[in-house]
């Protein structure tokens, strides 16, 4: 390894949400206490560098790091509740539709950021955010400054990070990792290198970050509700709630009717609720009595919101009948599945149990 110059900083693992993680419609910033977005990676490199920011500001770990006071980290809560669903809904665009959005709203947080943590906690957020990228922090202009990387070596490292987005998806990520790694020691001239340590800062462990994911949408009201007084995410917190989205003449969600029965009578006395949102893909799932009749038949006696009119299947961005979410006591999403729990061998019910476990066993 180069004198003077640690090893890279792997990837912040990020799995499950798309090429960004989301993004959200939001007005350009008037605020120039921030830097705008779209200087911070040029135009030619935008698809190279994923967005950070948010996925870091939502894990414990970082506000420990940061240092962050609980006045600041409730502050902050509330900046998730106005962005955190238009985030989240945003993560079923195509990538070059999500890119300017999620460009905007991480401008739109920098320039919050600016007036609620102080200069130190805002550097020191920036080199997280630097090191979660690996090599490709160099591709980040406010880092290239830093340790003034040039536009041709940002080129360089440019078409190596092209040959990884390349690979195919079954080869091992770490692969693409360590190449781009060697590229970087490569690339850097010895000042570059000697310089490299005390910009980037102590190293943080990115990869192991569990909170990484919006907060999930409130459910939105309507008169129909089955097995239960209707119900808020909010008047859940505290408890680890499976939300899932079905259509009872789904096939693919009668096959994972089994799995709801069991999580509802198994789970329910470790604080975890089912609860199952019935959006009508067919004209007799828009009958109330339907959905009820089906309900009993089915044997399904968790809580059960009809949502004829399609708001919080909107509201959630979802997309496929079935779908299953996790959201943890604090009421942040941490896991989704698409289609048949069992489908071919599959054991998305047992990835799903997994990870309620560790839920459960985090404070509230």
């Amino acid at each position: 390894m180069p004198a003077g110059m640690r090893s890279l900083i792997p990837h912040l693992a990020i799995v499950g949400f798309g090429m960004c993680l989301g993004a959200v419609v939001a007005s350009p910033s008037t605020s120039s206490g921030a830097e705008d977005q779209s200087h911070l990676v040029s135009s030619e490199y935008r698809s190279l560098v994923p967005h950070r920011l948010l996925p870091l500001l939502h894990a414990p770990e970082v506000h420990r790091e940061l240092n962050l006071s609980d006045e600041q980290v409730a502050k902050l809560e509330d900046w998730f509740r106005k962005v955190d669903g238009r985030w989240f809904r945003l993560r079923i665009l195509p990538t070059e539709k999500q890119i300017p959005e999620l460009d905007r709203l991480e401008s739109e947080t920098r320039d919050w950021l600016q007036v609620h943590f102080d200069s130190k906690q805002n550097r020191r957020l920036r080199q997280l955010e630097w090191q979660s990228l690996g090599a490709r922090m160099l591709l980040r202009n406010d880092f290239a400054r830093e340790i003034n990387v040039t536009q041709d070596q940002q080129r360089q490292l440019a078409e190596i990070a092209k040959v990884t987005d390349q690979t195919p998806k079954d080869r091992p990520q770490a692969e693409g990792g360590q190449r781009e790694n060697q590229g970087v020691q490569s690339i850097l001239k010895e000042e570059q290198r000697r310089r490299f340590n005390g910009v980037v800062g102590q190293t943080f462990e990115t990869q192991q970050l569990k909170r990484i994911y919006p907060m999930a949408p409130e459910l939105l009201p309507t008169k129909n509700w089955f097995n239960s007084q209707p119900l808020t995410l909010e008047s859940l917190k505290g408890k680890v709630v499976l939300v899932h989205f079905y259509a009872f003449q789904c096939h693919n969600c009668q096959a994972n009717f089994s799995v709801y029965r069991r999580w509802h009578e198994k789970l329910k006395e470790k604080g975890v609720v089912v609860l199952g949102i019935q959006t009508p893909e067919t004209p007799t799932e828009r009958d109330p009595k339907a959905v009820c009749k089906a309900a009993v038949d089915e044997q399904l006696s968790f809580p059960i919101l009809i949502d004829l009119e399609s708001k919080n299947w909107e509201a959630w961005g979802n997309t496929m009948w079935p779908t299953v979410y996790v959201v943890d006591k604090r009421g942040y999403l941490r896991h989704w599945w698409q289609g048949e729990l069992n489908w071919q061998g599959a054991t998305g019910d047992q990835t799903i149990e997994k990870i309620v476990d560790l839920a459960l066993a985090e404070s509230d």
